[in-house]
């Protein structure tokens, strides 16, 4: 029969492995990317030049820029300063209310993943087979956006939303 401390071993033990086990889990977890063209994995990656902001997004899939723009104007003025620099004002015009292209301020998605930020990160990054194209700069020329100036571009345009209804990326 096993006695009082080799019982308090093993479950000491057991406690440990199921521990170790749930943190290796979550430490592997990260956001994956797709292709809004045909769902295949979105080759954008972190690099040393990624800001926290960029990195914890390629962990989590959550924009940090989109609550801190949405509750301070001020802020999301970068991020609108970024949507004119890459010239997404020349198809979305110059407060993304549409021009050549669609709204992208309204509740009216060409993609339904675009109620997230991960899903307009994935658009935008790797473009779409409705006529926007590829504009990371991993996945493309290296003078477009980073990670980073995406993620700007997405708070932004999250407090400049019109529509109606729920607003879930501020959930």
């Amino acid at each position: 029969m096993l006695g009082n401390k080799a019982i308090k071993a093993a479950l000491l033990i057991s406690v440990l492995g199921f521990v170790g086990l749930t943190l290796s889990t979550q430490a592997s977890a990260a956001c994956n990317l797709v292709s809004t063209k045909d769902g295949s994995p979105l080759g954008v990656k972190g690099t040393e030049a990624d800001t926290p902001e960029a990195k914890q997004f390629l962990e989590t899939c959550i924009n940090p820029y989109t609550k801190a723009f949405a509750k301070d104007p001020d802020l999301a003025k970068a991020g609108k300063k970024k949507f004119g620099l890459y010239s997404c004002t020349q198809c979305h015009g110059p407060n993304a209310g549409g021009q050549v292209a669609v709204s992208i301020t309204d509740d009216v998605w060409q993609y339904p993943k675009h109620n997230t930020d991960k899903g307009m990160f994935e658009t935008i990054s790797g473009g779409s087979n409705g006529g926007m194209m590829t504009w990371h700069q991993q996945l493309s020329n290296p003078d477009n956006p980073s990670t980073d100036d995406i993620l700007k571009i997405i708070g932004w345009l999250r407090s400049q939303f019109k529509g109606t209804g729920e607003k879930p990326w501020l959930n």
